[in-house]
C-alpha cells in the first residue's frame, strides 16, 4: 500500500484552493530524517512512472520524469534507462548529481543521456522545479508540430496557454551546450512544448507537476480532436480567456489541485498497479 496519511477531517475544498486543505494527501512535506524525505520522494516519483504507463502516455522504455533529492540541491533522482515504467518502483530509480555521476548504489542499467541533459538543465537553474515531465505522447507530438502550437480552444487549453514556453527542435537532446537553450526558453514558465518532439512540465512537487502535465496532455488531445472535425471553432471572449489563464499560471491553484488528486491517484494505482513503493 502506498504510504499517505490523514490530516484532518475531510471537507469541502472552495476550488481554487482557498482555505486550509482538510483532506487525505501524499507526505510531501518536511521529515526531520533524510533518509524518510528521499523515500518518501522516490515513492511519489515511482507512482508517476506507474501513471503515466497507466494514462497510456509512456513511450516504450523513452522518455524521463526526475526529482530533485531533498536537502540535495545539486542530485535528482531518474529512471533507469532501459525499464518500462510499468517495471519502475522506488528502489530502482537512480540518484545523479548535476554532473551525471552516480550516487550511491545503482542497477546495471544507466540513464538516457537526453534525459540527463533536459532534467539538468531544468535542475541546474529552477530552484522551484523539484520535479521534471517529458513526454512524447501522439497527441502532444502532433501539436507540436503545428505552426501555432496549442491553441485556446477550451477550458483546459486555457489553463495551461499562459504558461507555456515553446523550445525548437535541434534533434535528439544529446549535446550539453543545447542546457543553455532550454533554460532560456523555458525561463519561468511550468510547461513547455518542444517543437515537434514532445512536452515538458515542472512542480514543485511530483504532484504539482503531473497534474500540470496532465492538463498540456488532455488539452492537446482535445486539439487534435477538435481540428479533426473540420468545423468553425467559437472563440471565447478575451475576459474569459485572461481569467482562466491567469487561474492557470496561479502556482497555489495547481498545487493545492495537485494535492488533492494524488492521493486519489495512489489509490487507484494500489488497486491496477501496485508494488511501486517496492
Amino acid at each position: 500500500m502506498s504510504k499517505t496519511q490523514e490530516t484532518g477531517d475531510a471537507t469541502a475544498l472552495d476550488w481554487p484552493g482557498q482555505g486550509p486543505l482538510n483532506q487525505a494527501q501524499a507526505v510531501d512535506t518536511a521529515d526531520d530524517d533524510p533518509a524518510a524525505q528521499e523515500w518518501r520522494v522516490r515513492v511519489d516519483l515511482a507512482a508517476c512512472y506507474r501513471l503515466v504507463e497507466l494514462f497510456g502516455w509512456s513511450d516504450l522504455v523513452g522518455t524521463h520524469i526526475s526529482a530533485r533529492v531533498p536537502g540535495h540541491e545539486h542530485a535528482f533522482l531518474i529512471n533507469p534507462f532501459g525499464m518500462t515504467f510499468d517495471e519502475i518502483t522506488a528502489t530502482s530509480l537512480i540518484k545523479i548529481d548535476l554532473e551525471g555521476n552516480v550516487i550511491g548504489k545503482s542497477s546495471y542499467y544507466g540513464i538516457n543521456k537526453a534525459g540527463f541533459v533536459i532534467h539538468s538543465a531544468v535542475h541546474q537553474v529552477r530552484d522551484d522545479a523539484n520535479c521534471v515531465i517529458h513526454l512524447h505522447t501522439v497527441d502532444s507530438m502532433a501539436v507540436s508540430a503545428l505552426s501555432e502550437g496549442l491553441l485556446p480552444l477550451n477550458q483546459t487549453a486555457m489553463l495551461t496557454t499562459g504558461d507555456l514556453a515553446l523550445h525548437d527542435y535541434e534533434g535528439p537532446a544529446l549535446h550539453l551546450d543545447e542546457r543553455e537553450r532550454l533554460q532560456r526558453d523555458l525561463g519561468d514558465k511550468h510547461l513547455m512544448l518542444l517543437r515537434n518532439h514532445g512536452t515538458l512540465a515542472v512542480g514543485a512537487s511530483v504532484s504539482e507537476a503531473f497534474v500540470r502535465m496532465f492538463m498540456l496532455q488532455r488539452a492537446c488531445s482535445a486539439q487534435v480532436r477538435t481540428l479533426s472535425m473540420g468545423r468553425p471553432l467559437h472563440e471565447v471572449s478575451a475576459a474569459a480567456r485572461a481569467s482562466t489563464e491567469a487561474m492557470g499560471t496561479s502556482a497555489t491553484t495547481l498545487s493545492r489541485y495537485g494535492q488533492l488528486a494524488w492521493p486519489a491517484l495512489l489509490r487507484k494505482l494500489d488497486r491496477e498497479m501496485p508494488g511501486y513503493d517496492d
